[in-house]
């Protein structure tokens, strides 16, 4: 008999896609987009559209497996297969024996986002671990600085929802590569596109949404703050800004219209690399088209002044009052408005009672350095990895994989393949897929709250997060009720709140419905999320801000060079900026080891501009050497327009896949202004032909 099953995409994608699964026999044999759905409406990107493949791969961990080899060596004969009272109870001896030696807090997880999914991906596993009383993961690696400079101006992350891009004139994409990483919000902007909307990329990279869009500006990384105070000096000296939003609805004006003024057109050319004249276009374009919009995705945020760089570019809608207009604004992320009882789901006064207190908390981007420092106290002996990959994902790779070597560190590692992490594990359990277990899954980039139904049984002996953390609890001799709470109670503990977004949503309703749109105030039908005031304090938005002031920063904003650009000896040594990027098929780590989705891109290259290759001899399909004073790495040369001179660019993939070498080991742990989060995109390195 065949049915179809409702599931909805937990990955780490703004796009959060409604998804229908076929089954037949209790097998899955189709997976699409929900046609129903307004935002998925009936189609899947090409990573999940291919998802069987992953589910039903030949290479699935099904069975627990204990590491028989020493740390570093993978493939037949690196491990045995054990059974899940061996494994749980051999972990459990660890966890004991590291918190009675050093404390509690010499056990880490370590989990991001290999499932955004509000009961696998941040539930059980969390009240498991402020039970134990273990150190906490500070989880900043992809979106914390954005969203700290975001709402220093708003105040919370809300954001235009992606269906009223279509009554957009003007589209700005500022580092956003729509048509890789939310492809759902495309059909939204070529619908605004056939009415008359300018589609413009600001992007240093000449993505696939760069080569449709109308107008490209290839901004050096990390000047994007120059960038936005050059557009708000232009568009406040002629008059452009709209002084009555101005003057209800923010603080701080004078201020910022001085810090503008310091930043000319041709200074702000000087820094970005993109013309006067350009700058002056554009400035000239988005201060007198109506509505237009900003898609602002976390790009921008990777460089050390990231959090500056999302503040500044925050303030460009509200002095031209895009806010009050229907496809006026800015989205960076809408999940501020997903109000759900957080604190009821993770029970973090569970530390209270391992502790007396909170536990400590560890920076996850800095993992080399913290399994590496002999003077962390107390040191982590234990480390506890589920829905991430920081072999893979983390930067200074380098000096991550010299922590995961360490004798005397045990790893536990929760996995749907063998890793580039599973490559110095102790013990890996096998994880479900999406389709195997039942989720509550929100959204960054829509506001449609949605139910994932089980489609079909674990494979093998797979477990799900919430699952694996309730026998860790029983294996710990955690007697607390809350950690034997089933999926549906930690369902229900989410959706316990007075909040008005979620006004009468609950279990049973999204059982019956799917998904269900959140209840955000409308005016004629539109959500306009500032149109009437923002959600700081003051209620106004906070062009100076006290709070920036008392983090030790600028309290309007200014543009400050990265620090390896600043040192004038290690950049004349490094000359060119690193981006090292993720590939549009793939998503992070997830999906490399896949041959159908390996098929769809073009791997370990470095792509670089003719002004930067031809001085050193370089011609495509070179093979090169590509290193600082972090690690090296060799990559087959690839000659295009892809990037700007003095900037080369290549793609994240698994290290036990790639034959020269990961590009994390360029990479620095160094972190952003705002937001301790991770700062990929300012780093230098030399090229040279191997």
């Amino acid at each position: 008999m065949s049915h179809v099953v409702h599931s909805a995409c937990p990955h780490d994608c703004p796009d959060a896609c409604s998804v229908l699964v076929t089954i037949e026999d209790g097998r899955a044999t189709r997976v699409e987009g929900n046609p129903d759905h307004p935002v998925t409406r009936g189609f899947l990107c090409g990573k999940v559209a291919k998802y069987l493949d992953r589910v039903y791969s030949p290479d699935r961990v099904l069975y627990p497996m204990r590491r028989v080899a020493p740390k570093g060596v993978s493939g037949d004969g690196a491990f045995e297969r054990v059974s899940w009272d061996v494994a749980l109870d051999e972990i459990a001896a660890r966890f004991k024996a590291a918190a009675e030696e050093f404390g509690p807090e010499s056990i880490l997880p370590f989990s991001y986002g290999g499932t955004l999914g509000v009961i696998h991906g941040n539930g059980m596993d969390r009240r498991f671990f402020h039970r134990l009383g273990a150190s906490q993961l500070e989880r900043t690696i992809c979106s914390e600085a954005g969203g700290v400079g975001f709402a220093s101006v708003t105040g919370a992350k809300y954001g235009v929802e992606p269906e009223d891009y279509r009554f957009a004139r003007y589209i700005i994409a500022w580092g956003a590569n729509i048509h890789g990483t939310n492809i759902h919000l495309w059909p939204f902007v070529e619908e605004a596109r056939r009415h008359g909307a300018k589609l413009v990329v600001i992007d240093p990279f000449r993505t696939r949404t760069a080569r449709t869009a109308d107008w490209h500006l290839a901004i050096r990384p990390g000047t994007d703050v120059a960038l936005a105070l050059g557009l708000m000096n232009f568009i406040i000296g002629r008059g452009l800004h709209d002084a009555e939003f101005v003057a209800a609805h923010t603080t701080g004006f004078e201020e910022l219209k001085k810090r503008a003024e310091e930043y000319p057109l041709e200074r702000v050319a000087a820094i970005t690399g993109i013309a006067a004249e350009e700058i002056a276009r554009l400035a000239q374009e988005y201060g007198t088209a109506r509505p237009s919009v900003i898609r602002l995705n976390y790009g921008v945020q990777r460089s050390e002044n990231g959090g500056m760089a999302v503040r500044a570019i925050a303030m460009l809608p509200t002095i031209i009052g895009a806010w009050k207009e229907l496809g006026g604004g800015m989205t960076l992320s809408v999940s501020g408005a997903y109000a759900l009882n957080k604190a009821k789901v993770r029970r973090e006064d569970l530390m209270a009672k391992a502790l007396g207190r909170a536990a400590r908390t560890l920076n996850m981007n800095q993992l080399g350095k913290l399994l590496t420092d002999e003077t962390l106290a107390p040191p982590v002996k234990a480390l506890f990895v589920y829905a991430s990959n920081p072999a893979s994902v983390c930067p200074n790779h380098n000096l991550v994989v010299e922590g995961l070597k360490r004798k005397d560190l045990f790893t536990a590692v929760h996995e749907q393949f063998m890793t580039d992490t599973t490559d110095y594990a102790d013990i890996v359990l096998p994880a479900t897929t999406f389709l195997e277990n039942k989720e509550l899954v929100t959204s960054y980039g829509h506001l449609h709250l949605q139910l994932a139904e089980q489609a079909i049984a674990p494979l093998g002996e797979a477990c799900s997060n919430a699952e694996l953390f309730r026998r860790m609890a029983a294996r710990m001799g955690f007697d607390d009720e809350c950690l034997r709470a089933s999926d549906d109670e930690l369902i229900d503990d989410a959706l316990d709140t007075e909040h008005e977004y979620l006004k009468g949503i609950t279990r049973e309703a999204l059982e019956r419905e799917h998904s269900i749109g959140l209840k955000v105030p409308r005016t004629q039908g539109a959500y306009l999320p500032f149109a009437n005031g923002f959600a700081t304090a003051s209620g106004k938005a906070e062009l100076y801000s006290e709070t920036v002031a008392a983090a030790g920063l600028d309290p309007v904003a200014e543009y400050v060079a990265p620090t390896e650009c600043r040192q004038s000896e290690l950049a004349g040594q490094y000359p060119l900026e690193l981006l090292a990027r993720k590939h549009d098929n793939f998503l992070n780590s997830t999906f490399c080891n896949l041959p159908g989705h390996q098929k769809m891109e073009r791997r370990f290259e470095l792509q670089m501009n003719a002004a930067d290759a031809l001085p050193r001899g370089i011609a495509e399909g070179d093979l090169l050497r590509v290193r600082n004073d972090r690690g090296e790495v060799q990559l087959r040369a690839r000659v295009d327009d892809s990037v700007p001179a003095g900037v080369v660019a290549a793609h994240l993939d698994w290290a036990r896949l790639a034959p020269g070498g990961h590009i994390n080991a360029l990479t620095s742990d160094r972190l952003t202004d705002m937001g301790r989060a991770a700062t990929f995109y300012s780093a230098l390195v030399e090229v040279e032909k191997a």
